[in-house]
């Protein structure tokens, strides 16, 4: 048998296993992370499971270490107070990637399983350990009986010959067998990879080519464990291992020689990992950013290599470059050895473990029209913003930031290229000229349907809640109005073109949110009245157009929850017409009126 084999069979009840057979094989490690992990939880409550054995259940927090998206927030509190109640093991946000986290933690080993709800599990093939990433309901059955069904995968075999340039790096290397195999070539195939160059490997460069497995859309990239590999994982987990060796007789489906000496420095172009080419093809394409980092490349050699390149240079101006290693091991290791000191001095900027600019990205994330070159496993569109990504080495990744363009470690300029933000007079007067607007006469009474919300104090996140604050698009916005305020929570499912709103004392205090504004707009929403408003709130409503009236009493008016009434915005008469009663409240002012004229501010 091969490894993959091996491994199966070594985790199930049949002695030989081969490629078509289906195995219920043993899981050594069972995890989900903070992305998918609640989803784990859902499943296993709803069906009533019990945990098979807690001892080799976890949970990891990597693709929002921080925190600071609201529903990543509140998925990882879902685990903890799970975890706590069943006494599972949490590797919570200040601990880094998961992956890494289980053989830098020894519960990972060669020869082990693991499955996980990251996709990149099969990393574990750096140590010639079994790693698969699954969905949500094999992780809560595999959390349950400790077991899952596997099919045994055809397996290919990589013989690796000749001398790696010194100026290839690990990430270029899967970049060139991408390049030659595509993304679904080897599609699901358990490959094998051996050869001289293979041995001499290090840790850190196995765990950046397993990591693109997925991308090469294989089962796994598995690596024969060397004598260092074998005493890093001994040392981790405490116990003398055996070393996981395919047999001499060992069936490949296919078998392939690749000649290293060929291979160059390589850059994936935007969209697509596969889309892999000589960086000469790329050089000097201008970038507004960098990012080193990921499971792929977060690793201490990767650091290193970066802190070369930076030390006593500056990243480009106008260029950001974000620095991320993949366990918080790896960054205290930064901290202790200098490396922290020489990326900051070069203007980088550094976050706590994790995974990054992949996922929910606590850091990293581009914006559209952005420019990234990236260490990271994936470039698909929107894996890492709105923005394009290219993939490289972190060597081409830091030189390229001090630059300014994409380049090599060996072709960085002594003047860095800056962006050009000259204007010709024409162009100016052209783009004065196409903003330039013509308003209709807005009208001055309006009629519509009352909302009565008998509420004082009603701030900006009642009516338009942080979780939301990174939609920009107004036409977006309105469907998350008062989503937050208890008891109207499904007020833009019932709201109507032409409502008007009447709430209590200070309307719209707390922060500077100009969505608490323009998400009443995009519902329809004529108007707003209120015995007195968040000062912020009332000039980011004048500004904007968007008419909100005071009042001091609306008794005459005897206004009740969905009478009709009509207002005049310049004589403050209101009209209750579903009663025919009157009342008068405050008009506009000159300034708002003058506002309110020309369409906003603007």
């Amino acid at each position: 048998m091969n490894i993959i084999e091996k491994i199966i069979a070594n985790h199930s009840k049949n002695k030989h296993v081969k490629p078509g057979d289906i195995a219920d094989i043993t899981i050594d490690a069972r995890v989900a992370r903070d992305f998918g992990g609640p989803n784990v939880i859902k499943n296993i409550e709803e069906h009533g499971l019990s945990i098979d054995d807690v001892s080799k259940t976890f949970f990891t927090f990597d693709t929002n270490p921080t925190g600071s998206d609201q529903k990543y927030a509140i998925n990882q509190q879902i685990i903890r107070l799970f975890a706590r109640k069943h006494g599972i093991k949490v590797f919570d946000i200040d601990n880094g990637i998961g992956t890494h986290t289980l053989f830098a933690n020894g519960l990972a080993w060669p020869g082990s399983t693991t499955v996980t709800t990251d996709s990149h599990a099969n990393i574990l093939g750096a140590i010639g350990a079994f790693g698969q990433g699954m969905g949500d309901k094999d992780i809560a059955a595999v959390f349950h009986r400790g077991k899952t069904w596997f099919k045994v995968p055809k397996s290919v075999k990589l013989n690796f010959t000749g001398e790696l340039p010194t100026n290839v790096e690990a990430k270029d290397f899967v970049l060139n067998l991408l390049n030659k195999f595509g993304a679904n070539t080897l599609l699901g195939y358990s490959v094998e990879l051996y050869g001289d160059v293979i041995d001499n490997l290090s840790l850190d460069q196995r765990i950046t080519i397993a990591s693109m497995g997925t991308e090469m859309g294989v089962i796994i990239l598995l690596f024969p464990p060397n004598d260092a590999v074998m005493k890093y994982c001994e040392e981790r987990t405490g116990r003398i291992l055996d070393k996981i060796e395919a047999d001499a007789d060992a069936i490949y489906d296919q078998e392939h020689t690749i000649d290293v000496s060929t291979f160059v420095p390589m850059v994936s172009r935007p969209g697509k990992p596969h889309d892999a080419v000589n960086i000469d093809m790329e050089r000097k394409v201008k970038i507004d950013s960098a990012f080193v980092g990921s499971c792929t490349n977060g690793r201490m050699e990767d650091m290193e290599a970066v802190a070369r390149i930076l030390k006593g240079r500056k990243v480009a101006p106008g260029v950001v470059l974000k620095i991320v290693p993949s366990t918080d091991e790896i960054w205290q290791q930064c901290l202790d050895d200098g490396l922290v000191r020489i990326f900051k001095d070069a203007g980088a900027l550094l976050s706590n473990a994790g995974c990054a600019g992949c996922a929910a990205g606590q850091v990293g994330q581009n914006g559209p029209g952005e420019v990234t070159i990236s260490t990271g496993n994936r470039n698909f569109p929107g894996k890492q913003g709105k923005g394009e990504v290219y993939l490289a080495s972190p060597a081409s990744v830091a030189a390229s930031a001090v630059a300014g363009y994409i380049t090599t470690e060996d072709d960085i300029p002594e003047t860095p290229a800056n962006f050009d933000f000259a204007l010709r007079a024409d162009e100016m007067k052209l783009a004065v000229s196409q903003h330039e607007k013509s308003h209709e006469t807005k009208p001055l009474t309006i009629k519509g349907r009352v909302w009565v919300i008998p509420q004082d104090d009603i701030d900006t996140d009642m009516i338009f809640h942080n979780r939301y604050l990174q939609i920009t698009d107004p036409n977006e916005m309105g469907q998350y109005i008062f989503d937050n305020l208890k008891g109207y929570e499904d007020f833009a499912k019932k709201c109507q073109q032409g409502d008007i709103v009447i709430v209590g004392k200070n309307f719209g205090s707390g922060s500077s949110r100009q969505q608490a504004v323009d998400g009443f707009t995009t519902l329809g929403v004529q108007a707003i009245l209120a015995e007195s408003y968040g000062a912020i709130y009332e000039r980011n409503a004048i500004n904007a157009a968007f008419p909100i009236l005071t009042y001091n009493d609306l008794a005459l008016a005897e206004v009740e929850h969905g009478d009709e009434i009509e207002l005049n915005f310049e004589t403050g008469e209101l009209k209750n017409l579903s009663k025919n009663k009157f009342t008068q409240i405050e008009p506009f002012s000159e300034v708002q009126l003058e506002i309110y004229q020309n369409g906003g501010l603007f």
